[in-house]
C-alpha cells in the first residue's frame, strides 16, 4: 500500500525534482567534451581580438597560433567550426610564432597573431 521513494546522490551526475518531474544530469567531461570547449572558448577570445582590432562583421582574417600539444588536438578537430565562427581563411599552428597575443585556455598558454586579410 505505502511506496518509500529515497533520492540518492549519484558520483557524476546533477539530480533536481521540483513538482513532480525530474532532471538528471551527467556531468562527466569527456575528452570530445573538453576539445569543443576548448574550440568554443579560443572562438570567443578571436570575436573580443576582432572586436578591439575594429574589424568589420565580414571582414575575412588569419590567424597563426602556438599552444601546447593537447591543445592543438582540439582545435584540430574543431578547425572548420573555429574558422566558419570567425571568418578566418587561414588558422595554423606555428610552432616559433614568438609574437601576439597570450591567452590561456584551461591552463594551457595560448599565443595567436590575428590578421585582417586583403581583398
Amino acid at each position: 500500500d505505502e511506496l518509500d521513494i529515497q533520492a540518492k546522490d549519484i558520483p557524476g551526475w546533477s539530480v533536481a525534482s521540483r513538482n513532480g518531474l525530474t532532471v538528471a544530469l551527467d556531468l562527466t567531461l569527456t575528452p570530445e567534451l573538453r576539445a569543443e570547449g576548448d574550440a568554443r572558448e579560443l572562438v570567443n577570445r578571436i570575436q573580443n581580438l576582432r572586436k578591439d582590432m575594429d574589424l568589420a562583421l565580414t571582414d575575412r582574417i588569419a590567424v597563426q597560433y602556438k599552444a601546447g600539444q593537447n591543445v592543438k588536438i582540439s582545435f584540430d578537430a574543431f578547425t572548420p567550426y573555429i574558422c566558419a565562427e570567425i571568418l578566418a581563411d587561414s588558422f595554423d599552428y606555428s610552432p616559433s610564432l614568438t609574437s601576439g597575443v597570450e591567452i590561456e585556455i584551461n591552463d594551457s598558454p595560448i599565443i595567436i597573431n590575428v590578421r585582417k586579410k586583403e581583398n
